[in-house]
């Protein structure tokens, strides 16, 4: 089942659309919106796959809509009455483009494109989730909030109640403890190696006696003794030789 919304300043485009999701089995029209800002807020926290979206609206733009939550994996179909608007969307990698009025024949090819492209970004995402995993934690500055990408991470430092996330050459320290941290920490990915240290089992291109080497990290960090046999054990199902 795909979850889609619709963004579109005109109710009676809306009403096009609406009628032809629902000959689509496969679509599940989950809310409808003639404010772009609106819509934006509904997306936090939800599970959409695809949003069929104006291009032309007097709030904002579909082409600046897209720009605001392009970091989330959503897919689009664009709609326009100005066919000179559509080129613009295909630079932000949309799926499709109809033009306005919609056939319910054009509308049924460009939903099939876009299903094999949402099962193919899904099908990604099994292969390697943390490439699409983040943590948002909070920051040592009262409210902020900071993403971290956990494809970024290299390792993770403790420091008593707060942690020190090292990733692409950035050091972010965050108001969390190691515990609250590992327990979110996918374990395919990543490794506890002593007390204060966490690291991407990924990064990991070396082993030098009780030390690990990590790509693109200076310092090496040593493996402790209450966490050496597991960090082994895991090590070894890789070994060849």
């Amino acid at each position: 089942m795909i979850n889609c919304i619709i963004v579109d300043d005109e109710a009676h485009a809306i009403e096009v659309l609406q009628h032809h999701i629902k000959s689509i089995a496969r679509l599940n029209l989950i809310a409808s919106f003639t404010k772009p800002t609106e819509a934006i807020t509904f997306l936090n926290g939800q599970q959409v796959d695809l949003i069929f979206l104006d291009i032309h609206m007097p709030e904002i733009s579909g082409i600046e809509f897209i720009q605001t939550v392009r970091h989330e994996n959503y897919h689009f179909i664009l709609t326009t009455a100005y066919r000179e608007f559509a080129p613009d969307g295909f630079d932000l990698d949309v799926i499709d483009y109809l033009i306005k009025p919609i056939p319910l024949t054009r509308f049924l090819q460009a939903v099939t494109k876009a299903q094999k492209a949402i099962s193919q970004s899904k099908t990604d995402w099994i292969k390697n989730p943390v490439e699409s995993e983040y943590f948002m934690v909070k920051g040592q500055i009262k409210g902020k909030v900071i993403k971290i990408n956990l494809i970024d991470i290299d390792y993770i430092e403790g420091m008593k109640n707060y942690v020190a996330f090292h990733h692409n050459g950035i050091r972010t320290v965050a108001l969390n403890t190691m515990k609250e941290i590992e327990g979110k920490l996918p374990e395919q990915y990543f490794i506890r190696v002593q007390k204060s240290f966490i690291i991407a089992i990924n990064k990991i291109t070396a082993l030098d006696g009780n030390r690990v080497i990590l790509k693109n990290v200076s310092s090496e960090i040593l493996i402790g003794e209450t966490y050496k046999q597991h960090f082994i054990e895991t090590i070894r199902k890789k070994q060849i030789i």
